[in-house]
């Protein structure tokens, strides 16, 4: 009993290592009828994707900025790095869309902006009020692009992709709007404070921050 146990796992064993070393496998024929997404409104998602990596990363720059031990605003910094990891997600919130639509099969690396990453990023900052003002710019124009998307993927006369433009109108414009709103929010309120205790505003208004 022990010899067959024994030689039952090294054959188990072995069909594992075979199957590890078979590099390829034979494509699948799949029915294309279920593929609907019409190739304007695929490539203007695919574009879409790099502007959201785009933002992310110019996020990115302004919390490491913050972060900084000459500049220590550790509330603004958060809030710039969270920022980026929505935008980041926002992007794979679209890749993972364009897989749900059969449309995502070649040409990844096409949708990162990997090589240019310093396409017009700006990596420093007078003070919180100006990086909430270019981050509040920022925002208006990814509102816009979306808004651009929409109207490429229902604008098609033959094929009006009404389901990715009630996904974009509602969960994607929704929350660009809330951020606007709350990053216009926050603009005020630190503008006043530093209105009338200059730099200590600043300080304050970012410890609330954090």
């Amino acid at each position: 009993m022990r010899a067959f146990i024994v030689s039952a796992t090294l054959l188990f064993i072995v069909a594992c290592v075979q199957a590890e070393l078979q590099c390829e496998h034979k494509q699948a024929d799949l029915p294309q009828s279920w593929i609907d997404m019409q190739a304007p409104c695929m490539k203007a998602v695919r574009s879409h994707v790099a502007e959201e990596l785009k933002a992310g990363l110019q996020y990115m720059a302004m919390g490491a900025h913050f972060s900084k031990d000459l500049v220590n605003r550790p509330g603004f910094a958060s809030l710039f790095f969270k920022a980026a990891s929505e935008e980041r997600e926002h992007a794979i919130k679209l890749i993972e869309y364009l897989l749900m639509r059969g449309q995502l099969i070649s040409g990844v690396t096409d949708m990162i902006p990997y090589k240019d990453l310093t396409f017009n990023l700006t990596s420093t900052f007078t003070n919180g009020a100006s990086a909430l003002r270019a981050a509040l710019n920022l925002e208006a124009s990814v509102t816009g692009r979306i808004r651009n998307l929409i109207q490429v993927c229902e604008g098609d006369p033959n094929f009006n992709d009404y389901h990715l433009v009630d996904y974009l109108t509602g969960d994607f414009l929704t929350e660009q709007y809330q951020g606007q709103r709350d990053l216009a929010g926050k603009l005020s309120s630190l503008e006043k404070m530093m209105d009338k205790h200059g730099v200590l505003g600043e300080f304050l208004f970012d410890k609330k921050l954090a």
